[in-house]
């Protein structure tokens, strides 16, 4: 599954070329699904590149685990055949749970490890995969609806999850059912979280009342844990100290980037469905900011979270003047129900600002 030629950004009348607030992307729906491989980020990566830090024996283990998943993945029957017959045909069933889930802390490499499966799977083994974050799921499950969502997946031999975390019931009730198709079409699952799946939605809905959802989305997978510090912080400060204004502008006049303010591009993606934040970044060089300030909005911090999210994903150096990036959220959603999420966020968006700096020297 290769990803498509994106068609440039246009700017619509809100601002120009240059500004992410003026940015408004229209992605078709079928895009969505064309679009669900690894980001570039992980396009290269292997297992073989993966580097076990040698104190965490828990991550040699995640290697063996995830490629030994993979084989079973290609050794089952492959399910595939001409027209509708061959397409949604039943394959084997799997031996033990249909799924592998890879628990752990930010930066310990699961989202390496999970895009090295899929390109065991489909570049390496020549079958198909899905590659898709859990909010890109729930989004192409409101783009094309249930049916179709299903659908489209069912196919593959393989679904990878990244980062998969339920934020409310109707999630929990969506992501079951759905997975709960797919292992009914035989397609085997792989997932990624800082949560173990008999905990998702704790802290932030009545898990208790929900507990038959959570604990069917639990018994997919064999669980995999996944110790160690996060690499993005190794040796390093937690966040790079902000530039001023006029260093910002300097680093915008560089081809492809973008200068804003940060209050615009927050009032922004408020505007923007978060389906198309991949598409409003897409081809940029760096994204400049002034006035980055501390959110304490759960929903403006959410937005936040998925485009620092997007941004990673693509490689896209950051440039900041205002507050450093550990101290973009406040302490009330460090410590509240999306604590995990915020703190990802925190953890990549002072990586990427790392890279910023090095664009001003």
């Amino acid at each position: 599954m290769s990803r498509p030629e994106p068609s440039p950004a246009r700017p619509d009348e809100r601002g120009a070329a240059g500004s992410l607030a003026g940015r408004d992307p229209r992605v078709p729906a079928q895009q969505l699904v064309a679009e669900l491989v690894p980001p570039p980020r992980f396009a290269g990566v292997r297992f073989s590149s993966y580097v076990p830090a040698p104190d965490q024996p828990t991550q040699a283990e995640a290697v063996a685990a995830m490629s030994a998943f993979g084989e079973s993945v290609l050794a089952g029957e492959r399910g595939r055949g001409g027209g509708l017959a061959g397409l949604f045909k039943r394959r084997s069933a799997p031996q033990g749970p249909p799924g592998v889930y890879l628990d752990g802390g930010f930066g310990v490499g699961k989202t390496h490890l999970l895009s090295s499966l899929y390109h065991q799977v489909v570049t390496e083994g020549g079958r198909t995969a899905a590659y898709g974050t859990f909010v890109e799921y729930t989004n192409l499950v409101g783009a094309l609806g249930f049916r179709q969502a299903v659908e489209a997946l069912s196919p593959h031999d393989l679904v990878c999850i990244d980062e998969f975390e339920l934020d409310d019931p109707g999630d929990t009730v969506l992501m079951s059912r759905l997975m709960r198709e797919l292992v009914d079409a035989g397609a085997r699952l792989a997932a990624t979280s800082n949560t173990l799946p008999g905990a998702l939605g704790e802290g932030r809905f009545a898990a208790q009342d929900f507990q038959r959802e959570i604990q069917a989305l639990a018994g997919q997978f064999a669980v995999q844990r996944v110790d160690g510090e996060d690499y993005r912080h190794r040796g390093l400060p937690a966040a790079p100290a902000p530039v001023d204004d006029a260093a910002v502008e300097r680093a915008a006049a560089r081809p492809g980037a973008t200068l804003d303010d940060f209050a615009d591009v927050l009032a922004h993606l408020a505007r923007v469905h978060p389906s198309r934040y991949g598409a409003m970044v897409r081809d940029t060089a760096a994204v400049c900011l002034r006035g980055v300030s501390t959110v304490g909005d759960q929903m403006v911090g959410l937005r936040l979270v998925v485009l620092a999210d997007r941004l990673y994903d693509r490689d896209v150096p950051v440039v900041a003047s205002g507050v450093p990036f550990d101290e973009v959220f406040t302490e009330e959603l460090l410590q509240g129900g999306y604590r995990k999420k915020y703190l990802r966020a925190v953890s990549r968006l002072s990586a990427l600002a790392r890279d910023g700096a090095a664009l001003v020297g």
